[in-house]
């Protein structure tokens, strides 16, 4: 098999035929080794090449999200709000980064990010017919196991031989699998960041609307031994822009989609997960803001955290939306059905997929009564310290075992990433450990009751505050040094330590290992075969040519630069420099929309036309924020990091009759980077001058 790349697929169709506009228009996220060559074409007559591919694929980064290498030094971009945890270690309480921004006139000013990592798609192979093999007459239960085993050994002897980082991705459900061969980047720093204020201009009142003004841009550089990388892929800059009607294309990570899922798994999601997440969002939000109200520094501490997590509660809140139209679910019955119909139609196909439909269902409601157990436990007790003293804990359990059988977080494959958080320098503050962990214990007691044995271990007799208190001010795991030693000496050093913050994560441990276990059998085993079923099914019925859920992984999405209508008033591809000024004095004295002081002082330097923001139809989701978006020569013309609030339900179901791609214009980047942060060096390095 070619290392360099999988040969490319002319995938001539698009979705399964769906029963509404959706199936004419640019739908999808593709596998950047099965590109819509055809649809491309004659949609758009652009075709491209396993060429033009591969150095898409490697120019791509994944940095958290999703990001770029945008020169041949290393340098590579993504959204601020991805780099926000990496700036926000990086500050401190006498030099906020995330309020000031940053700039590295020369590279030895370049900040290295603790615990940095950026990793770059090399190589995938199509592993399916290895994982048939080890499941091959199994029950789903003991498939599941085997093929978890069988990923755990191939991940293991891949990285072995090749030195890559190795990942076996699990496709249409269990379909089919691919073994993805990544090179991996630890030594990581920061070069350019504007202030929040210019990145979430708008603050939670614009996110996911439009038109945005929004510079959510920051830029990192990749060291390999001490020196700048020299990149042999990497995207030039667009000296021309873009305009309405262009073709754009994005290359990034998008997280999760659920379009493939059965219309009584959609149900599911609809009236028992969705609604369960939203209300724990709330809930965390709420105690959030709680904390970051009561000081400068609290807010600085927390302020990430509180925008991971309103941005999560309104994602959450319009994908449920999209699920409660009926609209929306009528197409998706309408869809399922056309699938039940092609399978009855070929006896050999009905006689494969049995009743895989109904298995599923019934997993499903058996599921039903334990699920919220399941979603509590699956949360964690909250709080970095506690999450480390549980990854020490499990990790004296699992190094003993053989790669295969350790929890899969655990093996040899993931063992790297692992240490590296372990061991991280990042600080750690004292009060907001006690708040999450405190705010933990309380949600374990809403969701589990006060007299659930857990629970009662858990508190050891105390209110969720007063424990808190207690093991977070006499636990030693702050210092990383202590961190490193315990998870060096294993189950030995860590009994000897009898650290009070690991002894109570342990009474967690072993409830929670339980419920995994029957989830894994009970539900992810069932799942897995019934999804594979069925992708064999879509496969035989209408051929490959449909697109895979996103997974995280890397994919290819495209669409034209386009507007849309809302209430009657057309909404305009671009927003304007000028525009942010306008909106910052429509706006004065309202929370998030004051502009930062360079701003202001550079507004009579600034060219007020210079497009700010655009919108496209691509098809995006959350984890695409920091995605290029690139013209047809491969040069860089935006950067995505945001959707409009008529795309969330693009997570079930994709339509662009108003749903957007939101992205910052490249023009807008190099012109914020010389009149108003003096960064002319960054913008000739990208420039390519």
């Amino acid at each position: 098999m070619r290392q360099r790349l999988l040969a490319i697929s002319l995938v001539a169709g698009a979705m399964i035929p769906l029963a509404s506009a959706a199936a004419r228009a640019d739908e999808g996220m593709w596998l950047v080794n099965k590109p819509p060559v055809a649809v491309l074409k004659e949609r758009h007559g652009f075709a491209p090449t396993a060429e033009w591919m591969e150095k898409m694929q490697k120019s791509a980064v994944r940095v958290g999200a999703s990001g770029s290498l945008v020169s041949p030094d290393g340098l590579v971009m993504t959204n601020h709000h991805v780099a926000a945890r990496s700036i926000q270690k990086l500050s401190t309480k006498e030099r906020d980064l995330m309020t000031t921004g940053f700039y590295a006139k020369t590279r030895a000013e370049e900040l290295k990010v603790p615990d940095g990592e950026i990793t770059v798609l090399q190589t995938i192979e199509d592993v399916t017919a290895k994982m048939a093999e080890a499941t091959k007459g199994l029950s789903p239960a003991d498939a599941n196991a085997a093929r978890l085993k069988a990923i755990a050994e191939l991940e293991k002897a891949e990285q072995e031989k090749t030195g890559l980082t190795c990942r076996v991705v699990t496709l249409y459900g269990g379909g089919q699998y691919h073994l993805y061969r990544s090179k991996r980047y630890t030594d990581i720093r920061l070069v350019f960041a504007p202030e929040l204020g210019a990145a979430f201009f708008g603050g939670d009142t614009d996110n996911f609307e439009y038109p945005r003004f929004c510079l959510d841009a920051a830029f990192f550089r990749i060291y390999e031994n001490d020196q700048p990388l020299k990149s042999e892929h990497y995207l030039k800059w667009s000296s021309a822009g873009s305009k309405e009607g262009d073709l754009a294309l994005i290359f990034g990570h998008p997280g999760r989609t659920q379009r493939l899922l059965t219309v009584d798994h959609l149900k599911f999601v609809r009236d028992v997960e969705a609604p369960a997440a939203l209300a724990s969002l709330w809930r965390n939000e709420v105690k959030l803001q709680s904390f970051t109200g009561r000081s400068a520094e609290n807010a600085r501490i927390a302020g990430d955290d509180l925008f991971g997590v309103a941005n999560g509660r309104k994602a959450r809140t319009g994908q449920l939306g999209g699920l409660q139209d009926p609209t929306l679910f009528n197409a998706k019955v309408e869809n399922e059905q056309l699938l039940r119909s092609a399978i009855a139609k070929d006896p050999a196909l009905a006689a494969q997929v049995g009743d895989a439909f109904d298995r599923w269902s019934k997993a499903l409601q058996d599921f039903r009564p334990w699920q919220k157990r399941y979603a509590a436990m699956n949360r964690g007790l909250g709080g970095t310290l506690a999450s480390y003293a549980l990854t020490i804990a499990r990790l004296a359990d699992e190094l003993p075992k053989p790669s295969g059988q350790r929890l899969r977080e655990y093996r040899d494959s993931a063992l790297p990433q692992v240490r590296r958080n372990l061991e991280s320098a990042q600080p750690t503050y004292v009060n907001y450990e006690v708040h999450s962990l405190a705010r933990g214990l309380e949600a374990m007691i809403e969701q589990l009751g006060g007299d659930d044995p857990m629970v009662v271990a858990l508190l050891a007799g105390q209110s969720p505050q007063a424990r808190a208190q207690a093991v977070i001010g006499a636990t030693k795991l702050a210092d990383p040094a202590v961190r490193k030693a315990l998870s060096d000496g294993g189950k030995a050093a860590v009994d000897a330590a009898k650290d009070p913050l690991i002894a109570m994560v342990m009474a967690f441990d072993g409830p929670s290992r339980e419920l995994r276990k029957r989830y894994e059998d009970q539900v992810e085993a069932v799942e897995r075969e019934v999804y594979g079923k069925l992708a064999t099914a879509r496969f035989a019925a209408f051929g490959e040519s449909t697109y895979p859920d996103a997974t995280g992984t890397l994919r290819m999405s495209f669409g034209p630069i386009k507007g849309y209508a809302e209430e009657g008033q057309a909404i305009p591809a671009y927003s304007t420099i000028g525009g942010l000024f306008e909106r910052a004095s429509a706006r004065a004295g309202e929370k998030g929309f004051a502009l930062p002081a360079s701003w202001a002082a550079a507004k009579d330097k600034l060219d007020l036309s210079v497009p700010f923001n655009f919108v496209c139809t691509a098809d995006i989701i959350g984890g695409n924020s920091g995605s290029p978006v690139v013209n047809t020569k491969g040069e860089v013309i935006g950067l995505i990091f945001d959707g409009n609030s008529q795309s969330l339900p693009w997570a079930y179901q994709f339509s662009e009759t108003q749903g957007r791609a939101v992205a910052v214009d490249s023009r807008a980047i190099i012109e914020a980077l010389r009149k108003v942060y003096g960064a002319d060096g960054l913008a000739k390095e990208l420039l390519g001058q």
